[in-house]
């Protein structure tokens, strides 16, 4: 059943998350303050996430609409502070995406975020980092078949998406 409200309050969270994220340039650092703000955005985005998906269930496309259920891929996303209710929200995506539900590109970036976190290669190429100076994507497993995995999911090639990283964080 379509819930307006939630679709609206997701949106809200994402507009915040994304304004505090733009607010300095990413090749500068983070002030104390400015980190603190974006610390307590994605802490208070998590935590509402969490209640919704206990009350609610991963709020789909039928829940929430289209942006809103992206909307709620990019606060799991974001939520670092948190890597297990990352790796608890693999689940709940898989079963939206195989449901019709959310994006398979959704979720691949999350894949990526939680293999990451866990200290394990990615498999679609979808994180980067600035590593002894040098900007590039974390290590990624068979990367002989990334733009084989990467289609499959409806992201281009990763050839494509390394030009549009390094063109917006370099």
């Amino acid at each position: 059943m379509f819930d307006a409200e939630l679709r609206e309050e997701l949106l809200r969270r994402v507009e915040q998350d994304q304004v505090v994220r733009t607010m300095v340039p990413v090749s500068e650092p983070l002030s104390r303050e400015l980190a603190e703000e974006w610390d307590a955005v994605d802490i208070g985005n998590t935590a509402f996430l969490k209640e919704v998906i206990a009350e609610r269930g991963w709020p789909g496309k039928d829940m929430v609409g289209e942006k809103g259920a992206h909307a709620a891929w990019l606060l799991a996303q974001h939520a670092d502070q948190d890597p297990q209710f990352q790796r608890d929200c693999l689940p709940l995506l898989r079963a939206a995406v195989d449901a019709g539900q959310a994006q398979p590109s959704e979720l691949a970036y999350l894949v990526d975020r939680v293999r990451v976190a866990d200290g394990r290669p990615q498999v679609y190429g979808t994180q980067y980092w600035t590593h002894d100076g040098v900007f590039e994507p974390r290590l990624i497993e068979d990367p002989e078949r990334l733009d084989t995995r990467r289609a499959e999911v409806g992201l281009p090639p990763h050839a494509d998406y390394d030009r549009t990283m390094r063109d917006l964080y370099e």
